[in-house]
């Protein structure tokens, strides 16, 4: 791929990653996540994400005058987009390697105690760490002691760190996924890329990234992907299969599969597993095979069906099962029945009822440009929700609040059509209280409650602070239930089915946070209450700038795969029904 390839390839989405990536070790560097070159490399990915020019088309000059953009900054993006590469990131990358810099995803242990940890005990990796703690080793270190090694190893089960069968955060992955499916599609000759494996039923982690391409000829498809800025090492070079590893150590698996049997292939690597068990059984109750190039008659060999997934699941005499429902949890035979649940589109959002602006001292959008994007995308409904007093450096005081009224009040009338509720996103104290007084909070037209603190309380504390927030009759919805961070931060611990039972008497309904960080309520929990038509959900963004009410399709499909039905989803409701339904509550 030659430079002017390369230049087409440098999209903002690939500088945003390589300046995240470069910000992630410099916490090793200097270490502290709080060190001004990190938060100043932090604040241009942020800058850099919201940009609509290709920055690759910037001056260092032009890029500088961008808000969060410093000299240092723009000297590395344009060093970056001139040679393909920064000369300090891959110093950086050479002492700090990906198994060592998982490290840091592990509550409690910052980039100085990593640093120690690799200098005084040698722990390179998650392995490393469990020895070193199976040997309670840690416990001698200054600052740690036996208590630390308890939480760090109950930290390691709870984020899913098992060394050799490590697994990436789906916010990594993601826009991965994305730049690689965008270049293969250009490639002359390609007919259709999508990605498979984890990643398409939208599994919290990925293991490896699957891409899966249909074309005629796999060496040009091969030659652009090895070429791709992603790709930091390729481990195999095949005729129709390569596999590559991104600087961060991702694995990347590319297959080139003709056009005809791509719906085979897909349903194949798109697994999971014990979906595609399911599958091939019912394939031999009729005398046939499936495999990764068709449904194929047994005897004669002969295709049934191989071109779309679509044709497979009709011939096995299944209704189409959606990517998020594969696994393995009894979808084959709802579909077999035809009962699969009547799932959200994102097309059937009505409202999003949790948007902060830049009230909120998180927020990176104006207040009018909040509502402007809510109502150009047609919402019917939006709930103001800037964070509540307590939470002290992003928090509204009552004051504020009121002040913010006056300017709601006044877009009510530049917006007709669009309903705007103001709300406040409270904190979940550890007693369950939350901010302000019942007085004011009767005012307000729609309350999120959260956990934003006590993260280590016991599963017992914590389900009894939820609930007593549940039945808060100020409260409208409880946000991202478990506080948690993919990949980052475990959050809380509650018993799921009290939790349910309290919003279904309440008529409180849980929130489906949309951020990839959260995710929050997990799938595996928004299961168990498949079966249940009495608790209410509610799919928000969290939105702090205009560019993220697009997340709302990731809530949509973590809801998705949770099995939850549109008529449980309180914002998919008509306005009509939905006000109705707060004004009964």
């Amino acid at each position: 791929m030659g430079l002017a390839s390369f230049w087409a390839m440098s999209t903002n989405r690939e500088i945003v990653r390589i300046i995240r990536e470069y910000a992630e070790l410099l916490k090793l560097e200097e270490g502290s996540p709080q060190a001004f070159r990190v938060r100043a490399y932090d604040k241009a990915a942020d800058a850099l994400g919201e940009l609509i020019e290709p920055a690759a088309d910037m001056t260092s000059g032009e890029l500088q005058k961008l808000d969060g953009v410093g000299r240092a900054t723009a000297g590395k993006i344009r060093e970056y987009v001139d040679t393909g590469s920064i000369a300090k990131l891959d110093d950086l990358r050479r002492k700090y390697p990906p198994a060592f810099v998982e490290l840091t995803r592990i509550p409690g242990l910052g980039p100085k105690t990593v640093v120690l940890l690799r200098d005084k005990l040698n722990v390179n990796n998650v392995e490393d760490l469990k020895e070193a703690l199976a040997a309670e080793q840690i416990r001698e270190l200054p600052g740690l002691g036996a208590k630390s090694e308890e939480k760090i190893a109950k930290a390691i089960d709870r984020l899913g760190l098992h060394g050799k069968d490590r697994r990436t955060p789906i916010i990594r992955v993601l826009p991965i996924a994305q730049e690689v499916v965008a270049a293969l599609e250009a490639v002359p000759g390609v007919k259709r890329v999508e990605y498979a494996g984890s990643l398409r039923h939208f599994a919290d982690t990925i293991g490896d990234l699957d891409v899966l391409v249909a074309a005629s000829r796999a060496q040009s498809v091969m030659e652009a992907f090895v070429s791709l800025p992603i790709v930091a090492e390729v481990e195999v070079r095949g005729d129709t299969k390569t596999t590559a590893l991104t600087a961060e150590g991702l694995q990347i698996d590319v297959r080139v599969v003709a056009p005809g049997e791509f719906g085979a292939a897909l349903l194949y690597f798109t697994g999971s597993k014990a979906h595609n068990i399911e599958l091939r059984q019912l394939a031999i109750n009729r005398g046939w095979t499936l495999n990764e190039y068709a449904l194929a008659d047994g005897e004669s060999g002969e295709p049934v069906a191989a071109r779309t997934e679509n044709a497979i699941y009709k011939a096995l005499g299944l209704k189409y099962i959606p990517p998020e429902l594969r696994e393995g949890v009894g979808e084959v035979v709802a579909a077999t029945s035809r009962d699969l649940p009547k799932l959200v589109e994102v097309e059937d959002i009505k409202g999003d009822l949790h948007v902060h602006s830049t009230w909120s001292g998180d927020g990176r959008s104006s207040l009018d440009d909040m509502v402007a994007t809510a109502a150009g995308r047609g919402l019917e409904y939006i709930a103001i929700t800037e964070h509540g007093e307590d939470l002290t450096i992003n928090g509204l005081s009552r004051e504020q609040i009121r002040e913010e009224g006056l300017e709601l009040a006044r877009l009510r009338e530049e917006f007709p059509d669009l309903t705007i509720l103001q709300g406040s996103e409270l904190n979940i104290g550890a007693d369950g209280t939350v901010d302000y007084d019942d007085e004011f909070l009767a005012g307000l037209d729609w309350c999120v409650a959260s956990v934003h603190s006590h993260f280590d309380l016991s599963q017992a504390d914590q389900t009894e602070r939820v609930i007593r927030a549940i039945f808060n009759p100020a409260v409208n919805v409880i946000g991202h239930l478990t506080g948690r961070k993919i990949g980052i931060r475990p959050g809380i611990e509650v018993d799921i089915d009290a939790v349910f039972d309290a919003c279904a008497e309440a008529g409180t309904s849980l929130e489906i946070n949309s951020h990839l960080h959260r995710l929050d309520v997990p799938a595996d929990w928004l299961r168990r209450a498949r079966d249940r038509d009495d608790v209410t959900f509610v799919i928000s963004t969290d939105s702090h700038h205009v560019t993220q009410f697009d997340n709302i399709k990731w809530g949509v499909h973590n809801s998705r795969r949770g099995w939850v039905q549109k008529k449980n989803v309180a914002n998919t409701w008509p306005k009509e029904k939905f006000l109705k339904w707060i004004k009964e509550r």
